[in-house]
């Protein structure tokens, strides 16, 4: 933690939201890693955050390897960063420093409430505010238009329930003889938002986890028979075994499918790749147990070792206010965990229509879970969520293959799932 022993007077509250009451302008240490370009805007937008708050930052950009394999390392010696960027949410909680003295937690609440529950330690006790959402990822279906234009079936509209887009599917497969209607990555993570659609809790009133309840076992039933009629693929999830995950992109990519179901991190892959046919993401479908989509990504976190705390949740803060935040997203192409904007949308700037219109729509997604199936929000800050993105694939699949009942599956996810839990 370097200090600059420079002295300013603020009056008031700054632009960015936070109550300035010190004189000192201290230098924040911010260890960043970036996907594509969020290190560099971030470095891009430091001046305004110095113009806001009289406050400045250093930005030491690394491999995320850095972050993943030695940060925590760093956190135990003088070396650590007063702020970084990680994807190890609640993992470092208890190094976070509480960011709720110094900032309008009110604010916080009405555009975060969503993510806040990641940062904190597990138990629901734990209400400090710890850290902004960078970005979002979240999980939603990819059409092929061009098929359906084809095919001259009509695309179910934003609302429309799975066995709407289901029988649309079956209606361009049929017409088309396509192989099948729909691939979806073969993974827990894919599976758990249509669960959350269809009624799957994942968690009793007393915040306890469960598994296999009606939702859980009815999105089960409807999976595996989606597969038996031949709607989805046997190279998608009945070809793995064990954990292993599959990508579905190559099915939807040599149009073997229709739709896909993944999240937002192929918006890139498609745009660059996808030249013989028009694409587009849609909304998420709907069940009677809401809009279920599953959420992650990335934030910002200042660590309770910094010797400038003011200074780091200035600059938390700071990006975290609507004006900043939507400037972020724009200029990193990024989904925003800002629930305001989410729901007005933001202007993306130096990117094709599509890939604007894309982004609008993974972000709708992300709102409506929130709204709808806030448990998807609660599944991704849990511990212990490993436990089920483990067994789910290797169950369900030995049920599709027919090597065990749908009944047998059921019952040694929830045996297993109980036992890690337990460990």
């Amino acid at each position: 933690m370097k200090i600059q022993n420079t002295f300013a007077l603020f009056a008031g509250v700054v632009a960015s939201g936070f109550v300035a009451n010190a004189a000192l302008a201290d230098e924040v240490d911010f260890l960043c890693y970036q996907d594509l370009n969020e290190c560099e805007v971030i470095e891009g937008m430091a001046a305004d955050f110095t113009a806001a708050t009289g406050h400045t930052l250093k930005v030491t950009t690394v491999g995320y390897d850095i972050v993943r394999d030695q940060l925590e390392n760093q956190l135990q010696t003088d070396a650590a960063p007063d702020v970084a960027r990680v994807t190890n949410l609640g993992g470092f909680n208890k190094y976070y420093m509480d960011l709720a003295p110094y900032v309008d937690a009110d604010y916080w609440e009405a555009n975060y409430s969503a993510t806040l529950p990641w940062f904190r330690a597990p138990g629901g006790e734990d209400q400090g505010i710890y850290g902004w959402m960078t970005q979002l990822t979240v999980t939603g279906p990819y059409v092929n238009v061009t098929m359906f234009d084809d095919a001259g079936v009509d695309m179910p509209e934003e609302g429309a329930s799975w066995d709407d887009w289901m029988d649309a599917l079956r209606e361009v497969k049929d017409t088309l003889g396509i192989p099948s209607g729909m691939a979806m990555d073969r993974t827990a993570h894919r599976w758990a938002g249509p669960a959350f659609s269809y009624g799957a809790k994942f968690f009793n009133d007393a915040g306890e986890p469960i598994l296999v309840d009606d939702g859980f076992r009815s999105f089960a039933e409807t999976f595996v028979g989606w597969h038996e009629e031949g709607l989805m693929p046997a190279d998608g999830w009945p070809a793995g075994a064990g954990t292993s995950y599959r990508n579905a992109a190559p099915l939807f990519l040599d149009g073997s499918v229709a739709m896909h179901m993944s999240g937002s991190w192929m918006i890139g892959n498609y745009a660059n790749n996808i030249t013989d046919f028009e694409w587009k993401a849609v909304p998420i479908p709907c069940g009677a147990g809401g809009c279920g989509a599953m959420p992650g990504g990335a934030g910002l976190v200042a660590f309770a070792t910094t010797d400038v705390p003011e200074a780091s949740a200035a600059f938390i803060n700071f990006m975290a206010q609507t004006e900043n935040a939507e400037k972020f997203a724009s200029a990193t192409a990024n989904i925003t965990a800002h629930q305001g904007l989410q729901a007005t949308g933001v202007d993306y700037q130096g990117v094709s229509a599509q890939v604007a219109d894309a982004l609008s729509v993974f972000a709708a997604n992300a709102g409506k879970a929130a709204d709808s199936t806030p448990q998807a929000y609660t599944f991704q800050g849990y511990a212990k969520n490993f436990a089920i993105y483990g067994v789910v694939p290797d169950y369900i699949t030995q049920a599709i293959n027919g090597d065990i009942t749908l009944e047998e599956a059921l019952a040694a996810i929830d045996a297993d799932v109980a036992a890690k839990i337990a460990e």
